[in-house]
Order: structure tokens, then C-alpha cells, then sequence
């Protein structure tokens, strides 16, 4: 089993076009099968501890994988039984099952086990199970103690992550990807369905462009290292001064080497944060790596004119969040030369893009495409798009639900942005993979506040 940090993710169809061109290049059904199903047999003798192991086979080449796993445990002396919806019906899944000298079960009359390993229904399913299955895997799961589900839990649509009943009420304690991870893995409601996710590699090659996030590569000063080769970064203040310092205070926090707040008060936050009147001049410092605008800035014609003579400066990389997201033109940002990275939750993401089809990796890439910008779009799973590719941060944090953390998180991709990360996909994944950090470092009932100062133990942890 393999963990899914920095992962590539294939929808259904790539999936089959991967497997196809490994059958393709020499590599038989029957053997991708073997591994499958070796590969959930020796995952469900490592966690069952001796415990009768209950394995459900469905039609295709997912309940073949089903007879492998089966026959492989029995071979090793585990306790084990087969039960079927219906005989196997692929040339793979019907040699699967005569490597099978045990009895096989009726599904719908077969007793329950401490441990449930499903393999009924993979990634082709595209339809909802019918009621019958869903409530015998209802009765299964209820009582196992271990659910171990192969590639998807049954009836789960590995593109757009829609889960059955049975999965959503007794979610999966282990799901394994076999060959690749599918969306369903990490976009909800499917990804809580599916509990713990693994990888079981088939040795299939498998494009990369939307992967899971892993532990990025940050930059470190040196010896010659000044304030302005850190990155400078400038955050426009408005009407909520408090969000724009938050903002300052988390770009500091996260490596930046001088934050300047134009704009504001000029009072308040670490001694730290350079105070400056807001000029529009004074913004175009080519000293400056990145500029970040909406935390607080309010929704007047003010701040419609502050972003709007920003966007047409085109002199910086640009992070637009918050209140500058609700007054945003994303068709403007495409004449610009200069990275944009726009930071929206679901409903500003709706505001600014509608409702794009697919998934939400679907509506994110598009929205990317559309924008020419990079798309951080938040909630429980983070995605950070480009019209090229994807980074999926799937294990969202619930206790980042209170105010000024998404201020927390502008500034910080602000901050990587300004220094050190040529590709802006790289420094807003950078970003959002400190924030989560951050985040599990601060612990629980954290304010933002919190957050931000916890950005300096999560940039120099190991």
C-alpha cells in the first residue's frame, strides 16, 4: 500500500486509456488482475489479524480482482469466504473464479464477517446501485469491523464523486486505488465514503498533470540573502483594516522578507509591517514580488477603482481575494502578462464563474482556463488549478470554519509568490500546503490570529 501524497489523478476514462495501453505494450488483463487482487489480499491479512474475511464479487473485472484477493488469502492459510451478485461475466473475471475452489454465497444471503472486502462494482459504474445491493452492503458493513473496499466503495462514481447510501452511512475503514487514484478519492461526498485511501500500484504509466499535493520544496535564504530578495510583498488595506494586517502579519510569518500595507490607519499589527498611504505609483516599486488586494477591502467604487487600476498596471504578480473577488471582471485578468491567483470559496466561486460542468477539479480547471489564472478554490478539499494541470489538497482541516483564516491563507500565497517559486501553481500549492500546516499545528478552537503566528513553526518544521 502506498500513501497518496503527490499522486497522480486519472478520471474514469483516463484510467481505461492508461490500461489499455499497458495491454497494449505486452501487459495481459489477467496479470493488472493478479496484482489487483494480490495487492488487496495482502492489505486485508496485514489489518484483519487473523479474522474471517468476507469478500463480495460482482460481475466484471472489479469482482475478479475479488476471486484473486480470495484465493490468494486462502492459499496462506486465512480464514475466508466468497459471496456473488452474479457470475462473472469478462474473460479476466471468469478465470479469476475458476482459480476459486471454494463455495460461493448468494450475496444477498450471505452472513456478515468481521471483515468486508468489496469488490462488486469499480470505476465503471455509472449508475446508482440497485436498492436491493445497497442494503445488503447496508447489512454487511454495519456490522464488520473492517471495510476494505477495492478501487471505490460500491456504486461510488470515481468522476463526479457522488456516493451511494450504504457507503455515505458506514463509510469504508480502508479504500484502495487500484493503478491510480480517481476524484472520487479526494472530492466529497465520495472522499469521506471512502475513509482511509492507499494506492495499490499496478505498473501502469500514469499522466501527471492533476495530482495530489505533497510536501513542496520551499526556498531558504542564504548567505547573500537581503529583505528584497526574500520577496516584497504589498497587501492594499481598505475598509476592514484587521483583514489586511492578518494578511501582513501571515506573509511575514511564512517567509516573505518585507510586507508594506498601503493604505489603512497606519496603525496597528507587529512593528514589522511597513505602514504607507495608498499610491498607486508607489505600488508599481519593480522591488515588489507580489501584490495581494481584497482582505477587508470593502465593495465601494473605491476599491472597484483600487483593483481595477491594478489589473491594468500589469506590473506584478497579483493575488486577488475576499471582497476584490466580488468585484471582479475574470475576463479582464486574460490580456495580462503577469500571474494572477484568485482564492474563492464555493459561493464567490459561484459569483465569479457560475456553475462550470463536471466536478469540482472539473469546474475549477475550467474556471482557470477561462481566467488564464490559477484557481485556488477552498473547502474541504482545496484545489489549486491552471488551465495545465492541478494540485488536490484533500484533507481539509474543519477548524480553519472561522473568520480571517482565508486572509491568513491570501497572505501566505502572496508570500511564496513573491519569492522563490517561479511556476505560480507551485507557490499557490506552497501556500495552501503551509496554511494546512499551520492549521494542525495550531490545534483546535484557534483564531486566526493563531494561525498566522503558527505559520512560523510550520515554514521551519522538517
Amino acid at each position: 500500500m502506498i500513501t497518496i501524497d503527490g499522486q497522480p489523478i486519472l478520471t474514469a476514462a483516463q484510467m481505461r486509456a492508461a490500461e489499455d495501453a499497458a495491454i497494449a505494450a505486452g501487459t495481459s488483463v489477467k496479470a493488472l488482475m493478479q496484482r489487483a487482487g494480490e495487492g488487496i489480499a495482502a492489505a486485508a491479512r496485514r489489518l484483519a489479524i487473523g479474522a474471517d474475511v468476507l469478500v463480495v464479487c460482482g460481475p466484471g473485472n472489479n469482482g475478479g480482482d475479488g476471486y484473486v484477493a480470495a484465493t490468494t488469502l486462502a492459499r496462506l492459510g486465512h480464514p475466508v469466504h466468497v459471496a456473488a451478485s452474479a457470475p462473472p461475466k469478462t474473460d479476466a473475471a471468469i478465470a479469476a473464479r475458476a482459480g476459486w475452489t471454494g463455495p460461493i454465497e448468494a450475496l444477498a444471503e450471505t452472513a456478515p464477517a468481521p471483515v468486508l472486502i468489496d469488490c462488486l462494482f469499480g470505476t465503471g459504474v455509472t449508475r446508482p446501485l440497485a436498492p436491493e445491493i445497497d442494503a445488503t452492503l447496508a447489512r454487511l458493513s454495519r456490522t464488520a469491523r473492517l471495510v476494505i473496499a477495492a478501487d471505490l466503495p460500491s456504486g461510488t462514481d470515481a468522476d463526479t464523486a457522488d456516493a451511494p447510501d450504504w457507503a455515505k452511512n458506514h463509510p469504508a475503514t480502508l479504500t484502495l486505488a487500484l493503478g491510480a487514484l480517481k476524484p472520487a478519492h479526494v472530492l466529497h461526498p465520495a472522499a469521506a465514503a471512502c475513509g482511509n485511501v492507499r494506492l495499490i500500484d499496478l505498473g501502469i504509466d500514469r499522466p501527471d498533470a492533476v495530482m495530489v499535493a505533497d510536501r513542496p520544496t520551499l526556498p531558504h535564504p542564504g548567505p547573500t540573502s537581503h529583505k528584497y530578495t526574500r520577496g516584497m510583498v504589498a497587501i492594499v488595506a481598505g475598509a476592514m483594516e484587521g483583514a489586511a494586517r492578518l494578511a501582513a502579519v501571515a506573509a511575514l510569518r511564512s517567509g516573505a522578507g518585507y510586507v508594506a500595507l498601503y493604505g489603512g490607519s497606519g496603525q496597528g499589527g507587529p512593528d514589522a509591517i511597513v505602514h504607507r498611504p495608498y499610491d498607486p505609483e508607489a505600488l508599481a516599486d519593480d522591488r515588489i514580488g507580489a501584490i495581494l488586494i481584497g482582505p477587508g477591502l470593502g465593495r465601494d467604487d473605491e476599491a472597484r477603482a483600487r483593483l481595477a487600476a491594478l489589473i491594468a498596471a500589469d506590473t506584478h504578480r497579483l493575488v486577488i481575494d475576499g471582497d476584490a473577488l466580488h468585484l471582479l471582471d475574470p475576463d479582464a485578468l486574460r490580456a495580462r502578462r503577469n500571474p494572477v491567483v484568485l482564492t474563492p470559496h464555493a459561493g464567490e466561486f459561484r459569483a465569479l464563474f457560475g456553475s462550470p460542468a463536471g466536478s469540482l477539479l472539473d469546474q475549477a480547471r475550467s474556471a482557470a482556463t477561462r481566467a488564464d489564472a490559477i484557481v485556488v478554490l477552498k473547502g474541504p478539499t482545496t484545489i489549486v488549478a491552471s488551465a495545465a494541470g492541478a494540485r488536490v489538497h484533500p484533507a481539509g482541516n474543519p477548524w480553519l470554519s472561522t473568520a480571517g483564516t482565508g486572509d491568513v491563507l491570501a497572505g501566505t500565497i502572496a508570500a511564496q509568490l513573491a519569492y522563490g517559486h517561479a511556476d505560480p501553481l507551485a507557490a499557490a500549492d506552497a501556500g495552501v500546503w503551509l496554511h494546512a500546516r499551520a492549521a494542525t499545528l495550531a490545534g483546535k478552537s484557534f483564531i486566526a490570529d493563531d494561525l498566522a503566528n503558527a505559520l512560523t513553526p510550520a515554514r521551519a518544521g522538517p
